[in-house]
């Protein structure tokens, strides 16, 4: 019997994926478990696997945005009619019945004058085939990328993943042996691979480009804009003396194999904070609120197509060198696209840090479904005073947005009132 391979929900806010493109063919042999597809989500590239045995017998959409439950393929026995189980799912879900991506049209008086593509390698001599070119691969979405950026074939590379399955690490010693490798001359043609198209044009205006908009950056652009225009935002700034804590850091490093930083210090110390004022430790739910027990902290990491959000679960049972650990593990994924859905799940409370760029403050949007982010910014040395004479400060500014549904003027004051004292004497982390 046919099965109809759907656009599954691959995280909590996703509504739709970007199908980057199939690494199987109509009429290819799959099995439980064979990579189907590479889907973008608005968090990370991730593989599309199939659950059915049976012969691939229908590509609805090729590639670009699926909304979710939406028709991608169809598994069933060789020479089997798929018609009538695509009617039977197109008339149970119309709206999953998604028609292929289109190309972007200019608008209305403008004319575009150069559309430009990635270059294409260049030519070298042919290198030695492991693959035969007709051959379906099995590789990873990283490993795909690189060798696409590297210029190098993949039927040349022989994988030393799972059965054969190229990853990360032959890509890199293929790199380190020799740099990239040219595409060897066949008459078989490869399927080409459709690179991001930028296109210039020219109006009264002047010169312009256009991009296309990435699922990441159309979920954050939906995300954020429902958060700013359906929460009442107000905020509380409150300046900290980082004196101890500079000196608290310093001590600790000269004798840890982990070296903190500051945000790893923020992070605890937001958490000791939230379990004295749970109420920001909370999250809105249209008709009740929710005092969320489990302090699970969201530090922003900013990636090249915006911004991501990993979640350090549980931070106010954790030491410093455990939080160090994870946030270095999870930014490092984070940037490369591979977090898995549980590990950007779960945030209660979300820290964003631009003080290592040099902010010296700012405020940020609350990231759903918290009542509160805290926008941290950089430590600078200015003329404070202390028991009636001026010294040099090493200050810190932060900046809590909170939603007023939740909280209010005094609990966020409040909850400040105790961060504060905390970054100004570390040694209560240790209470």
């Amino acid at each position: 019997m046919a099965e109809v391979i759907r656009m599954p929900r691959m995280s909590d806010t996703m509504e739709e994926g970007n199908l980057v493109g199939w690494l199987v063919k109509v009429g290819d042999t799959v099995e439980p478990g064979d990579v189907l597809a590479e889907v973008e989500t608005d968090k990370a590239t991730m593989e599309l696997e199939s659950y059915h045995e049976g012969v691939l017998l229908y590509i609805g959409v090729k590639e670009g945005a699926v909304p979710v439950n939406g028709i991608l393929a169809i598994i069933g026995e060789e020479g089997e009619d798929y018609k009538q189980a695509l009617a039977d799912a197109q008339g149970d879900n119309p709206a999953g019945a998604s028609a292929p991506a289109k190309e972007p049209v200019a608008e209305t008086g403008t004319e575009p004058v150069v559309e430009s593509t990635s270059p294409a390698p260049t030519k070298a001599a042919a290198p030695q085939m492991v693959h035969d070119p007709n051959e379906r691969l099995k590789v990873s979405p990283l490993a795909k990328s690189m060798a696409s950026q590297s210029g190098i074939d993949l039927h040349t590379v022989k994988g030393s993943g799972d059965n054969g399955r190229i990853i990360k690490r032959d890509i890199e010693a293929l790199i380190g042996a020799g740099g990239a490798v040219a595409a060897p001359t066949s008459t078989t043609k490869a399927p080409a691979v459709k690179a991001p198209t930028t296109t210039t044009y020219i109006s009264a205006g002047g010169t312009s480009e256009e991009i296309p908009v990435s699922q990441m950056r159309k979920v954050i652009a939906r995300r954020l804009g429902e958060s700013k225009f359906t929460s009442p935002h107000f905020y509380l700034t409150v300046e900290i003396n980082m004196g101890k804590a500079i000196a608290s850091r310093k001590s600790m490093n000269e004798v840890a194999d982990t070296k903190i930083s500051f945000n790893d210090i923020v992070v605890k110390s937001c958490a000791m904070a939230l379990q004295k004022h749970p109420n920001i430790n909370s999250s809105w739910l249209g008709d009740k609120i929710r005092i969320n027990k489990d302090i699970n902290i969201g530090v922003a990491v900013a990636v090249q197509d915006g911004l991501m959000v990993p979640v350090i679960k549980q931070c106010n049972y954790k030491s410093l060198t455990t939080i160090n650990y994870e946030v270095k593990q999870l930014a490092g994924k984070a940037r490369d696209k591979k977090l898995q859905p549980d590990e950007m799940q779960g945030n209660t409370f979300t820290i964003s840090n631009l003080g290592m760029m040099g902010i010296e403050e700012f405020t940020a949007i609350i990231n759903p479904p918290d009542a509160c982010i805290l926008a941290v910014g950089g430590i600078i040395e200015k003329p404070i005073v202390v028991n009636g004479e001026i010294k040099v400060g090493r200050m810190m500014k932060v900046t809590l947005s909170c939603d007023h549904r939740i909280v209010d003027g005094a609990m966020g004051a409040e909850f400040l009132k105790t961060l504060k004292g905390i970054l100004e004497d570390p040694v209560r982390m240790l209470i």
